[in-house]
């Protein structure tokens, strides 16, 4: 039990640390799987990140394309600034360094059987994602958009937020060119306390995860402790997503197009199906 417990925990350092792109895309930082993994020093740690590389090589794979180099200026002193190297990373770089990195730390173990259990369901997602209808997009875009919320929430908590709806608002009012969840519902002419996440096209939902999840990833980084500043931060992020769909052509999310069915309804169907499968009249002969 106790195995299982630091087994969950380990587990969750490397979802806390994961980042998903204005595609949808999950990655991670290497600076921060180094700090994870242990290592002290980045150029000991690169000499992992080489050889994760090479073994990306040697599978056939294309290495940028899951060892993405990225640089950060940081500040040296005296105003100064250097450039600071980085990596984008796949969830399969990260596996490919967790098998490379010294197996004599614990938590590399651990990393090395969560990369492979998820790279695998990755690997199955992403091939069986394209085959699903609209709807099973929606229902699979709204869980993740639930569980980032929820991981936002606990973000805010720790950064001061104590009005969780002029906080969520703050955000949706940058998305949406200065709507509240209460105008996005009234839009979408929902009834009183419907859930807009329900009544959302998967574009719609990604646009959303991807602000819920950029607003968590900077509020840790930018270490933020106060609530106005959070509120201030996660417009801000929300308007930078609207911008990032305007410059790259897309459809704004207040001009998406609202489902005919919510999630909840077809829910309900779906309930009513397995109940009755064949939608039979049951027959008062048989009581």
């Amino acid at each position: 039990m106790k195995m299982d417990k630091m087994k969950n925990e380990k587990d969750k350092t490397f979802e806390k640390i994961k980042y998903i792109d204005e595609n949808g895309i999950e990655y991670w930082s290497a600076r921060e799987i180094q700090r994870v993994l242990q290592y002290a020093k980045w150029q000991k740690f690169l000499m992992v990140i080489e050889k994760a590389k090479k073994a990306c090589e040697n599978s056939g794979h294309i290495t940028k394309d899951h060892f993405i180099q990225v640089g950060k200026m940081v500040q040296i002193g005296s105003g100064a600034q250097r450039e600071k190297l980085d990596y984008k990373l796949t969830r399969y770089a990260c596996y490919l360094i967790v098998q490379n990195s010294d197996p004599s730390k614990g938590v590399v173990a651990f990393g090395q059987t969560y990369f492979a259990i998820q790279t695998r369901k990755q690997e199955l997602r992403e091939k069986e994602y394209t085959l699903l209808t609209e709807d099973e997009k929606r229902f699979y875009q709204r869980d993740l958009t639930k569980k980032g919320n929820y991981l936002l929430n606990q973000t805010a908590k720790n950064a001061g937020v104590k009005h969780f709806d002029q906080f969520h608002n703050a955000g949706y009012k940058g998305l949406y060119n200065g709507e509240t969840a209460n105008d996005i519902a009234k839009r979408k002419k929902l009834r009183y306390r419907e859930d807009i996440l329900d009544n959302m096209g998967s574009s719609e939902l990604i646009a959303n995860l991807f602000r819920i999840d950029q607003t968590n990833q900077k509020l840790i980084n930018d270490n933020i402790q106060s609530e106005k500043e959070a509120n201030k931060l996660h417009n801000l992020v929300g308007k930078k997503v609207r911008k990032t769909i305007k410059e790259l052509g897309g459809t704004m999310p207040e001009e998406l197009p609202t489902p005919k069915k919510s999630l909840k309804q077809l829910e309900k169907e779906n309930k009513r199906k397995l109940i009755n499968p064949k939608n039979e009249i049951p027959n008062k002969d048989n009581g």
